[in-house]
């Protein structure tokens, strides 16, 4: 598969790739899908310094990096988005949403202390549970605030066997959950933010699951394997290649496996998906907003615990999410993944000559510098939301023929930088036709078939930033309609999940309207 595309200004001989440039410590299979999509590698040495569309790294970006952004590029990370992955940022975020909106549309995430600021409260609450009589003492896990892949994790009964020596967050352990043939299971979902402002989020379909290599027993806490569904804590056990009754060797299934699993018993697995959505949908809202930028997106990687009621809790939110390939399962999801999220990216033929359309030269190294709100300057960066002041605000009533238009119209199939070269090089193929779109009020659930995504009314300006405009056109809106495509490869978008969400994210991410407009959904649930 060739993504690269002539050059219609000189000669349809030469076929221009795009470029992809990469920090040191990233996955393998980055560069392995990147370049079996046709792209070429940056060389810092023989190409200008703005002469690549994606850069991808481990590691934040610089402010300057987001400033400085062209028109033809994407970065793999969004501002400030730490605040969501950090196990006590997250926890804190989550606590104030409760407050704010309710511990009934918030209690997918149990109830964190953070120690030691918050040691007091948690003996308070602790010896309260020990002196109700009759019932059993909870259990309760420990996990470092900064650390991932299951690294200084501690479960414990009795607080005596609490110990740490870092920052540090306590949480009840839940100690009943979905287990297949004994075993216990997380799921890893994968979800795409191609914006905080305004929020668009995606969500992938195919995912994994993955289980501890030893039989789930509240008896022996400190067996890592029984317990933790990490990847990397389990396939250094000794069951881990071994043939486990209903699992099978190692420790992972897809979730297409998994959903099978579920409706063989009679669960209802696209409720359960619908659930899911809404964990991710009010989490990601507890963070907004982030600084505002344009061209970049944010994979993160979800990991959700489902109790033997079927009820789905969140247990943390991991930037950088884990592309190495342990086996085969890993193989199937992740490269998929990742030639799904370059499709998401909606590369134009414009982006192959990675010149500024108005003076048709190639940019060089630019560094530009913060501004304050309310400045505006000649040499603004195109890649930021400038605060530039427009003469009049979008209002909802100028929307409605828009909005009238939207409903009922069936999406063209969309082109492709791929599917462009096949048709320039006269190789006949039609592109998949796109799924007709339905009025959406309700969320959508993963795994519908077919799936049916959300009606979306045309997108407008956002946010309290109505009297500021983007320089750059944001990359994920559809050329037919100028709404976020509703589906790309496995990649479904769950928000705006209706016309009144959009609204509400379009005129300031009114975080109150979302919520009530979930409300309304959960309770048809």
């Amino acid at each position: 598969k060739m993504e690269v595309m002539a050059d219609d200004c000189d000669t349809r001989d030469i076929l221009r790739p795009l470029v992809f440039r990469l920090h040191e410590n990233v996955p393998a299979i980055v560069r392995e899908v990147l370049l079996e999509r046709g792209w070429t590698e940056f060389d810092k040495k023989e190409q200008d310094e703005a002469d690549w569309n994606l850069y991808w790294r481990n590691s934040p970006f610089r402010m300057t990096d987001h400033h400085s952004i062209k028109p033809w590029q994407r970065l793999n990370h969004y501002p400030d988005a730490v605040r969501i992955t950090r196990k006590d940022y997250l926890a804190r975020h989550l606590k104030r949403m409760k407050g704010s909106y309710g511990s009934a549309l918030y209690e997918f995430s149990p109830v964190a202390f953070i120690m030691p600021n918050d040691y007091a409260k948690f003996i308070a609450e602790y010896s309260k549970e020990r002196q109700l009589v009759g019932r059993r003492p909870s259990y309760w896990i420990c996990k470092p605030v900064d650390l991932s892949r299951g690294r200084g994790i501690l479960i414990f009964q009795d607080i005596k066997d609490l110990v740490y020596d870092c920052t540090v967050i306590v949480q009840k352990y839940i100690s009943n959950p979905l287990l297949i043939s004994g075993y216990k299971l997380d799921l890893r979902l994968y979800v795409c933010v191609a914006s905080f402002c305004p929020l668009t989020i995606y969500t992938y379909e195919e995912g994994l699951v993955r289980f501890a290599t030893e039989k789930f027993d509240l008896s022996s806490l400190d067996n890592i394997c029984a317990h933790l569904t990490n990847t990397s804590i389990n396939k250094c056990g000794a069951s881990y290649k071994k043939y486990k009754e209903g699992i099978g060797c190692g420790c992972k299934w897809t979730f297409s496996k998994f959903r099978s699993y579920l409706r063989i018993f009679g669960a209802d697995d696209v409720l359960l998906w619908q659930k899911i959505n809404n964990i991710v949908i009010l989490t990601l809202l507890a963070v907004t907003p982030l600084p505002v930028a344009s061209n970049c997106f944010e994979l993160f990687g979800f990991d959700i615990l489902i109790d033997d009621k079927f009820k789905p809790w969140l247990l943390e939110v991991n930037c950088n999410p884990a592309l190495c390939l342990d086996c085969s399962i890993d193989d199937t999801v992740k490269r998929k993944l990742l030639h799904d999220i370059v499709e998401l990216m909606n590369y134009k033929q414009i982006d192959t000559f990675r010149r500024n359309e108005v003076v048709g030269t190639k940019a060089g190294r630019r560094q530009v510098p913060w501004g304050t709100a309310g400045e505006s300057t000649a040499g603004e960066a195109p890649g930021l939301l400038t605060c530039r002041k427009v003469a009049k605000c979008t209002s909802a009533s100028s929307a409605q023929p828009d909005l009238q238009a939207a409903k009922g119209s069936i999406p063209h199939p969309r082109e492709t930088l791929t599917s462009q070269l096949r048709e320039r090089m006269n190789m006949a193929k039609t592109p998949s036709q796109a799924k007709p779109e339905a009025k959406n009020k309700q969320l959508p659930g993963a795994g519908h078939s077919p799936h049916k995504p959300a009606q979306l009314s045309h997108w407008l300006p956002t946010p309290d930033f109505c009297n500021y405009t983007l320089t750059t056109r944001p990359y994920f809106l559809s050329d037919k309609d100028q709404r976020p495509i509703p589906r790309v490869g496995d990649f479904v978008l769950i928000f705006p999940f209706n016309e009144a969400a959009l609204q509400a994210s379009r005129d300031g991410t009114d975080v109150k309207s979302i919520i009530k407009e979930i409300k309304k959904l959960v309770s048809k649930q």
